[in-house]
């Protein structure tokens, strides 16, 4: 199945060059050499430590199939569009899950850790969702019936759409925006101003943001401050990937109680 998305990387190669041509001749600074490197590097970690780890997710969603209530085949419109509306449902609570709880934020957090928002950033992806079980979040619809390898595709699909959504170069675009992320949408969610803070958690569509009032729009007389709240002063892309969990362990050795460590684990990122 990864051989099936190996043209993107060529497609993804292009549109990065363009892109700094871009920023380049309008002479603006939204781009960093040894970030967009280090960005790589965390890229490469991520899809060898997705292959290592990849048979925990497995095994539990085809454990989650054998159980499940039906079998939805997608040979028909309306279970299409049933499993993309399941799939953005599904995303938007772990999204935004991932910024409240400090368990799942700290492999998001690597995500959030680049300090200019361009394309290069939008590979910049965590190591470790199989520990923070970022998968359990999508076995409901395993569950109900969607096959494990839809439900991985759907979600690369996803994946794949919300790259071109990582640059500052494209302006708000009309009534397209009242339905789909986009890129000023994720500039806000990007955004670590306190106006902007832990919004616009949507992949594809934006519509749970606004259903469940997490939506913020971007404002022109507030320009957005990328990267972590406390940011890391590094380039080293095994220092990014483990400095949350560093943190994280940490403070679960100084709890003194049960509580204190379920605190640690489930609290809000600090």
């Amino acid at each position: 199945m990864l051989h099936s998305f190996l043209w993107v990387y060529p497609i993804a190669f292009v549109a990065i060059s363009l892109e700094l041509v871009l920023m380049r001749h309008n002479r603006r600074t939204l781009f960093s050499s040894k970030e967009s490197l280090t960005s790589l590097g965390i890229a490469i970690g991520h899809h060898i430590t997705t292959a290592i780890f990849s048979g925990i997710p497995i095994a539990a969603y085809f454990i989650v199939w054998q159980h499940r209530l039906f079998t939805l085949p997608l040979d028909q419109l309306w279970t299409i569009a049933l499993l993309f509306v399941g799939l953005e449902f599904f995303y938007y609570w772990h999204h935004r899950f991932a910024h409240e709880i400090r368990w799942l934020w700290a492999t998001h957090a690597v995500h959030h850790s680049a300090h200019y928002l361009n394309l290069s950033a939008a590979y910049r992806l965590g190591w470790t969702g199989w520990l923070s079980g970022n998968f359990l979040f999508f076995l409901p619809l395993c569950w109900v019936g969607f096959h494990p390898i839809a439900i991985t595709v759907g979600l690369s699909v996803s994946l794949l759409y919300q790259f071109w959504i990582h640059t500052e170069l494209i302006p708000k675009l009309g009534k397209f925006e009242w339905i789909f992320n986009t890129p000023s949408h994720h500039r806000v969610h990007h955004a670590s101003n306190s106006e902007y803070l832990d919004r616009n958690y949507g992949g594809v569509l934006i519509v749970f943001d606004r259903i469940f009032g997490t939506f913020k729009s971007e404002q022109s007389h507030i320009r957005p401050i990328y990267g972590l709240t406390h940011s890391i002063q590094s380039h080293n892309p095994v220092t990014i990937s483990l400095y949350e969990w560093q943190r994280l362990f940490r403070d679960l050795i100084k709890a003194k109680s049960w509580r204190g460590l379920g605190s640690v684990v489930l609290g809000r990122p600090t």
